[in-house]
């Protein structure tokens, strides 16, 4: 069946974890060898390569009583893998990846395995890639919402109400007009905040390749709400190549037009909802100390005003 030991744990996991729970996260750290066996125990799983790590999970290749390959997925329950749960139960394997079994205690999730060295990322053509991603995009959110998920009004409501303190964070005037721009396009929205299950993190490297399909998408993040939020992740896909090309307006556009033909949204109000998304990441950064928006955020708006 093998273990799981304390330092087959990735640094940066541990790390995360610190910095975001502080002493409840550490203790969650240091538990984990022991989840891992009861889990491996409970599922009758034995391991199959070395643990690896996301941003909040540790992953364990193993396979199943059948010999079936599948994945371990371990993180602390909170309202974030909650929503993961009813996401992965709606969608069913619909272009996500399958959710197997799961323990509602611990919010360990035992996964299809996927071919994790291999993303969408490894297209070269950005048109290719950025349509495959679309299309997948438009599977997932054709999938009515499922009950107990945020949503976006009430994500948008708050956003507006951070705005004014927000604003005084920032050193740069200019700076200062976008965000306030900004919010007044989400202002102009938020009446009708949609009503799709959005995946919220859709970019290149969530999109792995597969035997039942040739790519499925990972990781999600679900609320309830207008696609066009859901846009940001996949224009800000491989963004150091992107500037790299010296023409990144131009592919900002072409990404936002592939996208919006093939989910078949109005451009005008999935504008809005990306200067929506913008906003967010942000007001995100503001709360982490930052006193300017980021310089791609600030592309990617003015790429899509200025056409």
């Amino acid at each position: 069946m093998g273990t799981l030991k304390a330092d087959e744990v990735p640094h940066h996991l541990t790390a995360s974890y610190a910095t975001g729970f502080g002493e409840e996260g550490r203790a969650w750290i240091a538990g984990l060898p022991a989840l891992a066996a009861n889990m491996l125990e409970r599922w009758e799983l034995e391991r199959d390569g070395t643990a690896g790590a996301g941003e909040a999970s540790l992953v364990l290749p193993v396979l199943r009583p059948d010999g079936t390959p599948a994945v371990l997925r371990l993180q602390m329950p909170r309202q974030e893998t909650t929503a993961a749960l009813i996401g992965l139960r709606t969608w069913n394997g619909n272009g996500m990846v399958q959710l197997l079994d799961h323990d509602p205690v611990s919010s360990s999730m035992l996964l299809e395995r996927l071919d994790g060295a291999r993303t969408l990322a490894s297209i070269s053509d950005d048109d290719v890639a950025m349509r495959t991603l679309a299309e997948l995009h438009a599977r997932l959110v054709a999938v009515p919402a499922a009950r107990g998920l945020r949503g976006l009004g009430d994500i948008a409501s708050e956003m507006l109400e951070q705005v004014p303190q927000a604003i005084t964070k920032l050193a740069d005037r200019a700076d200062r007009r976008l965000l306030r721009n900004w919010a007044s396009a989400v202002a102009e929205l938020v009446g009708e905040p949609g009503d799709r299950m959005l995946h919220w993190d859709l970019h290149y490297d969530n999109v792995l390749a597969a035997q039942r399909e040739p790519w499925i998408a990972i990781d999600p993040e679900p609320l309830v709400g207008d696609p066009g939020f859901d846009l940001w992740p996949a224009l800000d896909s491989r963004w150091d190549d992107v500037v790299a090309k010296g023409d990144t307006p131009r592919i900002v556009r072409r990404r936002f037009d592939l996208h919006t033909d093939v989910l078949g949204l109005d451009r005008a109000r999935a504008t809005g909802w990306t200067l929506g998304r913008l906003l967010q990441n942000s007001l995100w950064d503001i709360e982490d100390g930052e006193t300017r928006l980021a310089p791609s955020s600030v592309t990617i708006a003015d790429s899509l005003l200025d056409r």
